[in-house]
Parts: structure tokens; C-alpha cells; sequence
């Protein structure tokens, strides 16, 4: 004799809806289902993240020697590369929590000068833009 499984099927008589470019589940009380905040990750922080860290390899292995090199090969501006470069002197709590979408900042906000001491960092940069947890 052959075992048939057994298929269990669940009806959940609710609705999908449109709000705000949003889709909104609609319960069958025609409440609203609560929407879970999930972290916005800002691509463009992390891109520049990416840059500043590849451009400080290539000083410090010689590939290039000077930022005007760099600005040279990227066919940017000199000033653009200061600026993103100085992203590698964030401490690291900054730089997971810009990876992990808990930073609410922007790159605007990072290009502000920022102390160098890691202790101060975490004050003045988390402190003034703060954490999405």
C-alpha cells in the first residue's frame, strides 16, 4: 500500500492594497496589518565606503602615491577623493552601522569635518544624526 501525504490547505481571506506606492495587507476587520520597519541601507554611503577603502589600499601599496593619482585614474575631482578617503578614518561601530542600514545619516552628513578620536566620533556623528534601530 502507497502513503499518500496529506495536503492541508489554509484560507486567510485578506486583501493587498496600494497606499502611497506602499503595498498594505487589509485584514478581514479591514484594519491594517502593522508594518515591520526593516533597515534602508543608503547604497551611495556604501559605495563610497567601498571607494575610500579601495583608494587607501592603493596608497598604501603603492599603486598610486599621491590623492591627484588616484583623481587622475578615476577621472574625478581631487576634492571628491579627499573627502570620500577621509570615510576610512570613521570608527567601526560607524562603518557596520552604515553597512547594516542603522546609520540615518548621509554622505552629505559624513562630509562635514569629523574628529578623528573614535570616542569623540561616536558622540558627535552618532550622536547629531543618530541610530535607526
Amino acid at each position: 500500500m502507497i502513503a499518500t501525504p496529506l495536503m492541508l490547505t489554509v484560507h486567510i481571506p485578506l486583501t493587498v492594497r496600494r497606499r502611497g506606492g506602499r503595498k498594505v495587507v487589509i485584514a478581514p476587520d479591514g484594519t491594517e496589518a502593522p508594518v515591520i520597519a526593516t533597515a534602508r541601507i543608503d547604497s551611495t554611503l556604501v559605495k563610497a565606503l567601498a571607494r575610500a577603502f579601495r583608494w587607501r589600499r592603493m596608497l598604501e601599496s603603492g599603486v598610486v602615491y599621491t590623492v591627484g593619482e588616484i583623481a587622475v585614474r578615476e577621472k574625478i575631482n581631487k576634492s571628491y577623493v579627499s573627502r570620500v578617503l577621509r570615510l576610512t578614518l570613521l570608527a567601526p561601530e560607524i562603518v557596520e552601522a552604515i553597512l547594516d542600514g542603522r546609520y540615518s545619516g548621509t554622505q552629505r552628513t559624513l562630509a562635514v569635518p569629523f574628529p578623528i578620536e573614535w570616542d569623540r566620533q561616536r558622540h558627535v556623528v552618532l550622536g547629531d544624526t543618530g541610530w535607526s534601530n
